[in-house]
């Protein structure tokens, strides 16, 4: 499997090289550059029969991995240097347009900074999906968010499309972590979060102070947390540092597995739906039954469960 890079044979064009993939689908592209290595390389997709009968072959990479993901494809090459890249299909002021970077050629984040308050992926406003059982939730309040709580089967919270879980974050502390990671229980909820298109657990404390713990030595906290993310590759766990952090990775997030979705066909291959809420409940009152069942010569509590006797003799006595 070989990325090939030619010379482009029209002299008059600002993108010298022509690119090659060895991707069913993907269109010849035009380059600037042979590799991403100060910049990221602008290039531009063209038919297929602009790639030459007999092209003049600059260079030829052999690739380890090159895998289409949404929008973009992961290209590894086989050498020692310069050898991870990605090809970015994306949209500017409402063109198509390409770009080839690497990390060298990324903007990194720099870490102790303040979370944005900007909009995630470019959502105005993000629909989030709470679990219902979820204590001491996120309320995403200074997110571009709004938040509904409802039964999951998986994650702390989640996005939805057409009644299908996008994606889902388990949430931890790092007392939880180790808790569930030594009880089993985090074995089974990351077997969970595997069968969704995305997802992730996020951890509100750092790595190292779950190594300092006094109840899991460090080497089985290192081994039983290397063992889970082996086992279930998909799902990453993700040491935000601080519960804030946290809650702005969470969203950040969610927000680009609802951009991601758009772009790719096979996103909904999701095994998991959203429960249906359950109707409301719908009959009388306590109120009520405890106000006939006075009338009637009957003693009940003013607060607490009514006894099924007394809900029987008032459905027989209203129902006739």
């Amino acid at each position: 499997m070989e990325l090939l890079i030619a010379k482009n044979p029209d002299e008059g064009s600002s993108l010298p090289y022509l690119l090659r993939i060895p991707l069913a689908g993907v269109p010849i592209l035009r380059a600037r550059d042979v590799w991403p290595r100060t910049n990221a390389v602008y290039c531009h997709p063209v038919a297929d029969e602009e790639w030459p009968t007999k092209p003049e072959i600059v260079e030829r990479i052999e690739l380890r991995v090159c895998e289409r993901r949404g929008a973009a494809i992961d290209i590894v090459a086989t050498r020692s240097r310069e050898n991870r890249s990605q090809i970015v299909f994306t949209k500017a002021r409402g063109r198509d347009m390409v770009f080839w970077q690497s990390p060298r050629t990324r903007t990194q984040s720099r870490p102790n900074t303040a979370p944005s308050r900007s909009k995630a992926s470019g959502i105005a406003e993000l629909e989030i999906v709470v679990d219902a059982h979820e204590r001491y939730a996120y309320s995403f309040t200074q997110q571009r968010a709004r938040t509904t709580k409802q039964a999951l089967p998986c994650g702390d919270y989640a996005v939805v499309s057409d009644g299908k879980i996008v994606a889902s974050v388990e949430r931890k502390s790092a007392a939880d972590l180790l808790s569930s990671m030594t009880s089993g229980r985090l074995r089974y909820a990351m077997a969970d979060l595997a069968s969704l298109p995305r997802a992730a657990v996020v951890v509100e404390d750092q790595y190292s102070t779950m190594l300092a713990s006094k109840f899991v030595s460090a080497k089985d906290a290192a081994d039983g947390l290397a063992e889970l993310q082996v086992r279930y590759p998909t799902v990453p766990i993700v040491f935000a540092q601080t519960r804030k952090l946290a809650e702005e990775w969470t969203f950040r997030y969610l927000a680009a597995a609802m951009t991601w979705i758009s772009g790719d066909s096979d996103a909904m291959n999701s095994t998991a739906t959203l429960p249906a809420k359950k109707p409301p409940a719908t009959g009388p009152s306590n109120t009520v039954i405890r106000a006939w069942a006075r009338e009637h010569g009957y003693t009940v509590a003013d607060r607490g469960a009514i006894s099924r006797e007394i809900r029987e003799k008032f459905a027989a006595d209203t129902t006739t």
